[in-house]
């Protein structure tokens, strides 16, 4: 028996159309409202995973949302928790792991036997690393410590800012590179090109002095944030006041960032000085020639 072969049916045949050139004229109809109507909102779109990029600015905008580290694709060490301003997990010589002090056992020395064990682990001690005492010198316990490191990162950057801005605001006013500086000072001190009525001698004193009374005076402190942070008369405008924490994290961040920035300026200040003679400006203008 042969199948019998079906004939479509007219009228459905033209219903299918109908509803095809209704859809496709919603479509259009849609598309008309949405480009001819301006949004007043912005929709942040997360990805399905909850890590990665997030849109909330204009096209192509995405905003970073892992975790930041001083190179992408890398694990952060265990003892950098990223609680510390500016801590982006760089460490790759292990300056500041913790270090344990182990006790061993001594090894048999009993001559009458065959066999003498060595000495194994006795015990395992875990020195206070971040206790400060009253030791002008040496006021940490441990010399290795991450806070004692962060403390001498911060000062550093600190001079390295003062040192750079000074440096070039100096070089602008006076013409004198900074590299030569200390040559003008024994013909007749200055400042600004004003006159100091000072000999190098006195001004040595003064500035030991000064300096080493204020690093006195900060050794004094025995608490570790105010040995960074001292507030006070170094934050009149109360920015970084303890109500406000977020802001006084961001700043501090802002503060690290900024002096690591400095510490890279001066050593390049230092590098140019040393291959061209020349200063901050004077090496920014032996470079403008080279263009």
């Amino acid at each position: 028996s042969m199948a019998a072969q079906r004939i479509p049916d007219p009228a459905i045949h033209i219903k299918m159309q109908v509803l095809q050139s209704r859809a496709s004229s919603v479509q259009c109809s849609a598309f008309f409202k949405s480009s001819g109507t301006k949004s007043t909102s912005k929709v942040a779109k997360k990805s399905p995973s909850g890590k990665g990029t997030e849109r909330s600015g204009g096209v192509g905008y995405r905003r970073y949302q892992n975790e930041a580290l001083w190179l992408p694709n890398t694990q952060r060490p265990e003892w950098l928790d990223g609680s510390l301003p500016g801590d982006r997990g760089f460490d790759p010589l292990g300056l500041s792991r913790p270090s344990d002090f182990v006790q061993m056992g001594l090894d048999g020395q009993d001559q009458n036997l065959d066999y003498n064990p060595k000495g194994g682990v006795e015990a395992v001690f875990t020195p206070d690393r971040d206790n400060v005492e009253a030791t002008p010198l040496a006021p940490y316990s441990e010399v290795f410590g991450l806070q004692r490191f962060r403390e001498a990162e911060l000062i550093h950057g600190r001079w390295a800012m003062l040192a750079t801005l000074g440096a070039i605001v100096a070089e602008a006013t006076t013409g004198v590179s900074w590299v030569d500086a200390g040559k003008v000072e024994l013909d007749g001190s200055s400042y600004a090109g004003l006159a100091l009525p000072f000999s190098i001698t006195q001004l040595i004193w003064i500035e030991t002095i000064l300096v080493g009374g204020a690093e006195i005076y900060r050794n004094s402190e025995l608490t570790p944030e105010k040995r960074l942070y001292p507030g006070g008369l170094f934050d009149p405008l109360q920015l970084a006041s303890s109500d406000k924490p977020e802001q006084a994290f961001k700043l501090k961040t802002a503060e690290i960032k900024h002096g690591r920035l400095a510490m890279l300026a001066f050593l390049g200040f230092s590098v140019q000085a040393f291959t061209t003679g020349q200063g901050a400006l004077g090496s920014l203008a032996l470079f403008a020639k080279g263009l």
